[in-house]
């Protein structure tokens, strides 16, 4: 895709179709998103969209408009960051909007209920996949500071109760500087 004008349209059409038909949030998204741009269209590499993925999870503001903004930016740039942000954000706002009309007549309906539970039942499944394929992806790199990050952060919330922020900004550090002494030694040996 490097070589080659992107096409807006598909993109826009591409991250319409994922958010309208995603319900959970945006951990439920980014496995979608991995499956459309990494295995069918081929615009980005898959440990790019792990890195993508880490990004737009520690960002502030929604994971999904995070990473559709982030995967639009590197499809198409500017442009693709706008088009990506407009087809992730107007499915939801039709539907939030639609459902706002009718709310008061549903809110206590024994069939929304039962709809909204199997809804979450669903999510919580997409949710331990992406956990699972996360963590196999981070398993097949075969480093053990990663490895190491993870079982430490989850740790630290978990079982210490660390501030997510805290947890965050250390994370970014420590991969920052792993990148960098990486980047150093692959100089060094060039």
């Amino acid at each position: 895709m490097d070589n080659q004008k992107p096409d807006y349209w598909k993109l826009f059409i591409s991250t319409f179709e994922l958010s309208a038909c995603t319900f959970g949030g945006g951990f439920v998204i980014i496995p979608l998103m991995r499956k459309k741009f990494v295995d069918e269209l081929h615009w980005i590499e898959e440990q790019e969209m792990l890195d993508l993925t880490a990004i737009a999870q520690s960002s502030p503001g929604a994971i999904a408009v995070n990473a559709s903004i982030l995967v639009g930016y590197r499809v198409g740039g500017a442009l693709g960051a706008l088009t990506t942000v407009l087809g992730t954000v107007l499915p939801p706002l039709v539907i939030i909007s639609l459902i706002s009309l009718c709310y008061t007549a549903v809110r206590d309906s024994a069939v929304v209920s039962m709809v909204m539970a199997g809804m979450l039942a669903g999510v919580g499944a997409v949710i331990c996949d992406v956990v699972l394929n996360m963590l196999k992806s981070l398993v097949e790199t075969k480093r053990v500071l990663p490895l190491a990050i993870l079982v430490l952060a989850f740790a630290a919330v978990r079982f210490w109760g660390v501030n997510i922020v805290v947890i965050i900004l250390v994370c970014g550090t420590v991969g920052a500087a792993d990148t960098l002494l990486r980047m150093k030694k692959e100089a060094v040996q060039s």
